[in-house]
């Protein structure tokens, strides 16, 4: 008897199998919706659009990006974790998606169980900005000012990966600061630029054009590794403050119960993309930094980065009660 029954759920998961292979090599067969959950022309907007421009071509299917901004980026996430875990509905998320389920309170829908990680499209170094008119060219200048009286610091939002960015540094270092709230990169690069905050870890790209005028001072960057956009901009790891490297990565979800097989044809097929010389070039020039993962690896990371922002939030007296 336990035989036959052992042998009836080999044949009923081999029939699964089967099933799932054969569906994903008959998908997609309609175009695929991929909900981005901030407004467009982010960081978190451009580059998806980069990728899945080349992974239309593969797929021969349109690829049709949704921008569903608000709530801390839940609006767009709930929408993608009750849709048809059937490869036609997309997240393409940040960091952020690892750290709102420590500072958004009642996040409707559980990080890990409600989502399956496909791909990481990279990884987007921050840098430091400070005004010239503060006189400071070198980050031990800015802690030593940090340990005299709080720093001020542009933040996007509470819990945001830009403020995350600098807990960590200031966890770090051992200096004291204090976050002030904008509503996106460019007010808050100007506010850095005029010296009226302290300073702004910005993403690379939107400060870049100010550096290269002098009209910001870069101190280090937020990556474990140099960024190849500001390669004479130390880490701030290099810079003598041990765990102090913050990512901020983008990447591909989709429903939980997504068939197994689309989820890594999908994930293969985002790696390819990622590959290719254009699209390469495209992602160079705005900074992105490569992290080759295949969807296992990407869902481990997924869950060590979850832990990781858990910790730093409630480190940095950020997170929900």
């Amino acid at each position: 008897m336990c035989k036959r029954r052992g042998l009836f759920v080999a044949i009923a998961t081999a029939a699964v199998m089967t099933a799932s292979l054969v569906h994903a090599e008959e998908w997609p067969t309609r175009p695929i919706r991929v909900i981005v959950p901030l407004s467009a022309g982010s960081a978190l907007d451009i580059v998806p659009r980069i990728v899945f421009e080349q992974l239309s071509k593969q797929l021969g299917q349109p690829i049709i990006v949704e921008n569903r901004p608000g709530a801390s980026g839940t609006i767009g996430g709930r929408a993608v974790a009750v849709a048809d875990p059937d490869g036609y509905t997309l997240l393409a998320h940040s960091s952020a998606f690892v750290i709102a389920p420590s500072t958004v309170p009642n996040l409707p829908y559980d990080a890990i169980k409600d989502f399956a990680p496909v791909a990481a499209l990279g990884n987007l170094p921050n840098v430091l900005v400070v005004s010239p008119s503060k006189n400071i060219t070198k980050i031990q200048q800015f802690v030593a000012l940090g340990k005299e009286r709080p720093i001020t610091f542009g933040s996007i939002g509470v819990g945001s990966p830009i403020q995350l960015a600098m807990e960590r540094l200031r966890l770090s270092a051992g200096f004291k600061a204090q976050a002030i709230s904008f509503r996106g990169a460019p007010e808050a690069l100007v506010e850095a630029m005029t010296g009226r905050i302290d300073a702004y870890y910005s993403p690379v790209l939107p400060a870049l054009s100010f550096i290269r005028d002098g009209k910001l001072i870069p101190l280090v960057v937020s990556s474990p590794t140099r960024s190849p956009a500001l390669p004479n901009v130390p880490t701030s790891e290099e810079a003598g403050y041990p765990n102090s490297a913050y990512r901020f990565w983008l990447g591909v979800f989709a429903p939980a119960k997504t068939p197994p097989a689309i989820v890594d044809r999908l994930s293969k097929e985002i790696g390819k993309a990622l590959q290719m010389p254009e699209v390469q070039e495209k992602l160079a020039k705005l900074g992105v930094q490569s992290m080759s993962m295949d969807s296992k690896q990407f869902g481990e990371f997924v869950k060590h980065e979850l832990v990781i922002n858990t910790d730093l939030a409630k480190a940095a007296g950020i997170a929900i009660p």
